[in-house]
């Protein structure tokens, strides 16, 4: 495993990462969660993504049962949380990144990771309700007290995280570090456009997420979508169209005749693909099985392999299909 600094800060993440999004709490219980997390681990993985909104809050109640089961030195692992969506309905508690909302929902994202603090926070998508600068000031307040190490976004825009670090700069607040936009061979212009300015100026990290299009670089969609695939999972039934588009399909069929000719799995080199890009902190990856993580992990010896001529290769098949 090689481990890549977060954009400018200390902090060294593994160049892939784990993410329990749909997996922890509605295809994985507690005692997978903690088989999985210890294969990664074994492959070297030490950052470990999460989100208040995912299944609930369920999805860190099992990671942090399985992270207190197996007991690692706290100081040898990265774990993160992401706030906005909210978990109960109510004024102040849905779709905001306000003050009161954000000082609530940390302390509960740490009870149900079983933690003290938590070494990433993100601010899961932009809030265009609350002002920036208040945002910014709960967001520093949370780094202060302690309870997270480095403040980030998700799917904000350059001009939003822009502000965000001016705004910490001129009130001399911890800055926001890092942002976790999607990322993948189909999905490129905000991550090598849009944020091209905020790496060089203000030292942007990226914890990427869906590197392999919800697995539609996977392959496995190219005959419709099988039975054991969250896109036949309730409440994620909007994925079955993306996953079948044929255009994207016949794509994902030209760039496994690459994966073919390299001796690897499509995932492999979609995974590989990403870590060729050196703005990308970390990539993070979905499993639902360890034989999957183990799979996933092999993407690190496929990058050697892909010569700037086979990465010219992919990028003219995917031509202007990306968005």
């Amino acid at each position: 495993m090689n481990y890549r600094r977060l954009g400018r800060s200390g902090l060294q993440v593994s160049e892939l990462s784990i993410g329990s999004w749909v997996t922890y709490g509605t295809q994985v219980d507690h005692r997978a969660a903690r088989e999985s997390l210890a294969a990664a681990r074994d492959h070297g993985v030490n950052f470990f993504d999460n989100a208040e909104v995912y299944s609930k809050g369920k999805s860190e109640e099992i990671m942090g049962r399985a992270l207190k089961e197996l007991a690692w030195p706290r100081v040898s692992y990265v774990v993160s949380t992401k706030f906005f969506f909210g978990i109960n309905e109510g004024p102040n508690q849905q779709q905001t990144l306000s003050r009161k909302y954000l000082h609530n929902a940390i302390d509960g994202s740490l009870a149900r990771l079983q933690l003290d603090y938590v070494d990433l926070v993100f601010c899961h998508r932009p809030d265009p309700h609350t002002p920036i600068e208040e945002t910014v000031w709960a967001m520093s307040d949370i780094i202060t007290r302690g309870k997270a190490l480095y403040w980030g976004t998700s799917e904000w825009s350059a001009d939003e995280i822009r502000t965000a670090y001016d705004i910490a700069e001129r009130h001399h607040l911890h800055k926001p570090v890092m942002e976790q936009p999607e990322y993948n061979l189909l999905h490129r212009k905000r991550v090598e456009n849009e944020y091209k300015r905020l790496y060089e100026d203000i030292g942007l990290g990226l914890t990427t997420w869906s590197p392999l299009a919800s697995g539609l670089l996977t392959g496995k969609y190219r005959d419709g979508v099988p039975s054991d695939s969250r896109a036949q999972l309730q409440g994620y039934e909007w994925l079955a169209k993306k996953l079948t588009d044929k255009g994207a399909n016949n794509i994902v069929g030209r760039l496994a005749e690459v994966s073919d000719q390299l001796g690897c799995s499509l995932a492999q080199l979609s995974l590989a693909w990403i870590l060729l890009n050196p703005n990308v902190s970390t990539v993070i990856t979905g499993a639902s099985r360890v034989e999957q993580i183990h799979e996933n992990m092999k993407a690190i010896d496929v990058v050697q392999k892909i010569t700037p001529e086979i990465k010219q290769r992919m990028e003219e098949i995917v031509g202007d299909a990306f968005v």
